[in-house]
């Protein structure tokens, strides 16, 4: 059965962020969308809500979906349902993350995402944000 995760396209200047998982987490150092599992009794945009509370220290508004993707791992599948979003309010943090960026869609290359990315980023390299 498939684990219920959601996460955040928020785009600013023509760009997207970006952040680096932390090394001693699975799948440690690569990067990925900001967002986590939804938890028993949330909906998909609480769950965003509070994990980008979480993880980044701000607050966000879910938009539409950009994207829905069905990805197996090794130790986990999931389904990843990934929203575009805007911050309201707060500065993005560190609270989590390795690092935190905003890439350009040309810029994708240049950074190893998390495999449940990829036709994510295509769509993002072929269509920008």
């Amino acid at each position: 059965m498939a684990v219920d995760v959601v996460a955040a396209l928020v785009v600013q200047d023509g760009k997207f962020m970006i952040c680096q998982r932390p090394a001693h987490k699975a799948r440690g150092l690569l990067w990925e969308f900001v967002g986590g599992k939804v938890e028993e009794g949330e909906t998909r945009e609480q769950a965003l809500i509070r994990e980008c509370r979480e993880e980044l220290g701000v607050t966000v508004a879910p938009g539409e979906i950009y994207m829905e993707v069905d990805h197996v791992y090794p130790d986990i599948t999931i389904h990843l349902t990934l929203f575009r979003a805007a911050i309201v309010s707060g500065r993005p943090q560190k609270l989590e993350h390795a690092d935190i960026r905003f890439i350009a869609p040309g810029d994708i290359p240049s950074y190893a995402f998390c495999p449940a990315d990829a036709s994510i980023l295509a769509r993002i390299a072929a269509d920008g944000v």
